[in-house]
């Protein structure tokens, strides 16, 4: 069997996303690892984690998808409140767009298996 959509976002898109904030929010707004990490709501470790590449290393966005979480990341530096609504956009932006249809299902079942 398959993983279902919600699967799938919870296990690989959300990471992913809190991934590409980390990279933009340590990398273009200089952030601490502490302060992205209490934005994003994940530990300082998940952070550091998510930029060695040791998290989240499945799913890859397109470059629209990467420029939206871009922009976004400066909406969210200057109100951090935002933070939430403004992942679950990006969610439905990528929902929109098709792209779970583009995501291997039987690679995520193996490694569903395997974790």
């Amino acid at each position: 069997m398959y993983p279902l959509n919600q699967e799938i976002e919870t296990l690989y898109i959300l990471p992913a996303i809190r991934r590409e904030f980390a990279k933009v929010l340590t990398g273009k707004y200089n952030l601490t690892y502490e302060k992205t990490g209490r934005i994003l709501g994940v530990s300082k470790v998940a952070i550091s984690q998510y930029l060695n590449h040791k998290r989240a290393t499945l799913i890859q966005f397109p470059k629209d998808i990467q420029k939206k979480i871009e922009k976004t990341a400066k909406i969210i530096v200057k109100d951090e409140k935002k933070s939430g609504s403004m992942i679950k956009s990006i969610i439905r932006e990528i929902k929109k767009l098709g792209f779970y249809k583009n995501i291997n299902k039987k690679q995520i079942k193996n490694n569903l298996a395997i974790t």
